[in-house]
Formats: C-alpha cells, sequence, structure tokens
C-alpha cells in the first residue's frame, strides 16, 4: 500500500490506483520508544495478517516527549524540540521501513496537549519540516495531533501543519486526534488542511453512535474515524473492557457511517508483553467484522439507515445500528444485545443470514414476517440481507 486519499463522495479512503480501501486501526503508542525494532515489525506483521490496515503511533510516545526508548536515546537532544536526536530517530526510521514493506499506513502524531511546554509554539513549524524531511519516501504516512478539543491549541496546530507541508516532497493525509473528547470537527472542521475527522469516546459507549451519525452529516463531507475506543481488559469503573464493548463500538462506528480504530490496554501499559496480547479476542473480531464488510458489493457505498428499524432498536449502551448500500442491493443491522426487532418491510422480505460477530459463522435466518430475533445464546448478532 502506497499513499491513501478521500474517495469521491468525501466519506471513504483510497488508495494511490483509487481502489476504496477499508480502515481497520490499531492504536500502538509507543511503537517507536518501547519497543525494538524487530518487536515492532513483528507487532506490525501480526496486526496486519489480523486484518489491520492502520497503526496508530505517537512519535515520542506518551508523555512530554522527555521519556527515552530502550536504548537510553530521548528524542530531542536537551530535550529541545529544536535539536531531534538523531539516535532516536533511527528506531524510528526502522519501524517506518518495516511498514512500508508490509503496506501498513501509519498515522504519526507529531504533539501532545502534555507537549504544551516542552514544544513551544515557536518551534513547532521548524521540528514538523524536520519530520516531514525525516521521511521523504514515505507514501503510507499519516500525520495527526492530540490537543484538547479547543480553540486555544488552533494556533499552534497550525504552525505544525505549515512545517509539514513544508517538509514534504509529496502530499500526505492530515487529520486531528483530540484528547480527551469530543471530536475534531468540533472546533477544525472548516480548517482546509483537515483532511478526516478523528473522534475519541474512549470507554463512554453511549457517545459513540451519535458522535459518528453528526459528523458524518457534516459539510462539507469528510471521513470520519472512531479513533479511539476503550482499551480491550482496562479497568474501567472496576470492570475490564470486553470483546463485546469492543465489537459494539467498531459495529456501531461503520454501520453509522464512519471508520474504526481499535486498541488493548497493553499497548501503552504493558509493552513487552505484546506477545500475549496481540492475540486478544477482541483483535481477532475486528478483523471478522472488516471480512464481513467487505464481503458486501461496494461495501464503500455504505449509508446509515435507522429506519430499516421499526421497533426494537434499543438506545445507549444497547443501540442496535443499521445501514444499507446506496443502491438498495444490501442491507446490515447489528444488534448490540439479544432482542426482537421489526424490520421495514421492503428489506424484511429479502433473503438473510445470521452472522456471529465473534467467529463470523452464517447461518440462514429465517424472519416471521417482519419480526427478528436474536439467536439464543449470542451477545450480540449481524443480520445481513441481500437481493
Amino acid at each position: 500500500m502506497g499513499s491513501l486519499r478521500i474517495g469521491s463522495n468525501g466519506r471513504y479512503f483510497v488508495d494511490e490506483a483509487n481502489e476504496p480501501t477499508f480502515w481497520l486501526g490499531d492504536t500502538q503508542w509507543q511503537l517507536f520508544r518501547d519497543f525494538t525494532a524487530e518487536d515492532a515489525a513483528a507487532v506490525l506483521e501480526r496486526r496486519k495478517a489480523q486484518g489491520f490496515s492502520a497503526v496508530q503511533i505517537m512519535i515520542t510516545g506518551e508523555g512530554d516527549g522527555t521519556k527515552p526508548n530502550l536504548d537510553g536515546e530521548t528524542p530531542w537532544v536537551g530535550n529541545d524540540p529544536a535539536t531531534p536526536n538523531d539516535a532516536y530517530f533511527r528506531g524510528a526510521d526502522a519501524v517506518v521501513e518495516a511498514a512500508g514493506r508490509i503496506g501498513m499506513v501509519l498515522v504519526l502524531g507529531v504533539y501532545h496537549k502534555t507537549q504544551l511546554g516542552t514544544l513551544p509554539i515557536e518551534k513547532a513549524r521548524a521540528y514538523a519540516r524536520w519530520l516531514a524531511e525525516r521521511w521523504p519516501n514515505a507514501p503510507h504516512v499519516i500525520w495527526t495531533a492530540y490537543p484538547e478539543a479547543s480553540h486555544r491549541y488552533v494556533p499552534i496546530l497550525r504552525e505544525l501543519v505549515a512545517g509539514l507541508k513544508e517538509g514534504e516532497d509529496q502530499p500526505h493525509l492530515i487529520t486531528i486526534h483530540p484528547d480527551p473528547s469530543p471530536a475534531s470537527s468540533s472546533f477544525l472542521h472548516e480548517e482546509d488542511w483537515l483532511d478526516f475527522n478523528m473522534i475519541q469516546t474512549w470507554h463512554d459507549l453511549p457517545f459513540n453512535v451519535p458522535m459518528v451519525r453528526a459528523d458524518y452529516s457534516r459539510e462539507p463531507a469528510k471521513p470520519v474515524v472512531m479513533a479511539e475506543g476503550g482499551y480491550e481488559t482496562a479497568p474501567h469503573t472496576g470492570t475490564p473492557w470486553t470483546p463485546l464493548n469492543c465489537r459494539k463500538q467498531a459495529w456501531w462506528s461503520y454501520l453509522s457511517g464512519g471508520h474504526h480504530s481499535y486498541g488493548h490496554h497493553g499497548n501503552w501499559t504493558a509493552p513487552a508483553t505484546w506477545r500475549g496480547w496481540i492475540e486478544s479476542p477482541g483483535a481477532l473480531q475486528m478483523g471478522i467484522c472488516r471480512q464481513v464488510l467487505e464481503s458486501l458489493p461496494q461495501w464503500w457505498s455504505l449509508v446509515p439507515d435507522q429506519s430499516l428499524i421499526l421497533s426494537g432498536e434499543g438506545e445507549g449502551e444497547q443501540q442496535s445500528v443499521s445501514a444499507r448500500s446506496a443502491s438498495g442491493a444490501w442491507a446490515v443491522v447489528y444488534l448490540a444485545r439479544r432482542c426482537r426487532l421489526v424490520l421495514e418491510a421492503a428489506f424484511s422480505a429479502l433473503p438473510a443470514q445470521w452472522v456471529d460477530p465473534t467467529t463470523g459463522e452464517r447461518t440462514t435466518a429465517r424472519p416471521h414476517g417482519q419480526s427478528v430475533k436474536t439467536p439464543d445464546g449470542w451477545e450480540d448478532a449481524l443480520l445481513l440481507l441481500e437481493r
């Protein structure tokens, strides 16, 4: 995979051949700092095999940019971004090259709000220009930053973007990942350099659907990525985040008209244990989500359409969502819980299949008129309706 661009209707991604490209992201914030080059390459290769197409990385790792990598090298000599440390960035070079070899998109964070004191605005443009010049032959790189969703950060973001554009010899997509919520669109949507939006709902499940839908409805149309949900196994309110929670957020993102990025708690809290968490159930089920959606003809033409559900859709953490193709050739309904739905008559008459979101296995669905009930024993379910 080379560079990514925005598709014709402004809602999906295409590759250098203008072919639609599925976005399934993974958060690997520490990949430049807390992994050896060999382990980082292995992580990328395994995620690629699992169906992930993009990996989100903080260039200096989490924190203010002063922490060293495994070799004891900090990103900046004397903790000054005006003097980037070549020894630190040689490790980053290896990861960028490894991703390019296997066709993995890297979403590289050039700035975080915790660097407010270490990366001042007067040094931002030169530092960003240096980063862009560092990787001139990396079309698979996308640039991002992690400010609060506040207008106070707009000046430094504009300086960073100016530096990136001055330093690159070919255009790269640029997005902003707000930390914390709500969304880049809440303060940057009209910026002409913002190629697509990102949102961060973290573990607030009820926010997922309305936030993606809100960005989907904005003009001009831009893709929206739900870029940071709850981390699998993270102890939210004392209860570990489950694969079911991960699945809910992913299916809600895609069927609400957006794209999705997954994350495991260990990616930034226990990088050295990656051989264990790389095979987590939630990550594997993200690949199943991609397989199901890509099996649909012209999957990129998906249109969110809750009118397919006449009753029983639920709300909040238990909401069922639906979408259809632009041509009406198929529809998809995700049921976030065991329940009964009443479907719109035209679609309820189509041949239907149940898909188990945990395995991808399909069985024939036999609705009772316009009413469907999730299979016994399933936590959630997917209903495919195709002409």
